[in-house]
């Protein structure tokens, strides 16, 4: 009986593929769990017009809110100005609509921002 060359040194890279594609699966529901972890510690700042204000529970400065609206997301800077950081999905006139009820909340906004984080941060 004869053995190829190829088929024995197929054998431990098809061992290693397979351990490699199991790992990355298992990777990826980690990944899923730790964003939807974080996404349900998003306090809610306020819901206006279906869109949801939001920011995470261990966010960072400058003060800034998610925006959420079935299945979109958008990210502004409040504070020193309002400022679009990241658009996933939203169109142009949902954006200036979103941009005008962070500018005639922006004191809502800091004051829930301190009131949930604290005058430190």
């Amino acid at each position: 009986m004869c053995i190829s060359k190829a088929t024995t040194i197929s054998l431990p890279f098809q061992f290693i593929y397979k351990k490699l594609f199991f790992l990355n699966k298992i990777i990826f529901f980690i990944r899923i769990i730790v964003y939807l972890q974080k996404k349900d510690n998003m306090p809610t700042v306020f819901i206006l017009f279906g869109y949801i204000f939001k920011f995470y529970s261990d966010d960072h400065e400058p003060i800034h809110v998610h925006i959420v609206k079935d299945g979109k997301e958008a990210k502004d800077n409040v504070v020193p100005e309002v400022v679009q950081v990241f658009n996933h999905g939203f169109k142009k006139h949902e954006l200036s609509v979103i941009e005008g009820i962070i500018e005639e909340n922006v004191e809502v906004i800091v004051d829930r921002w301190k009131n949930f984080f604290g005058e430190n941060k």
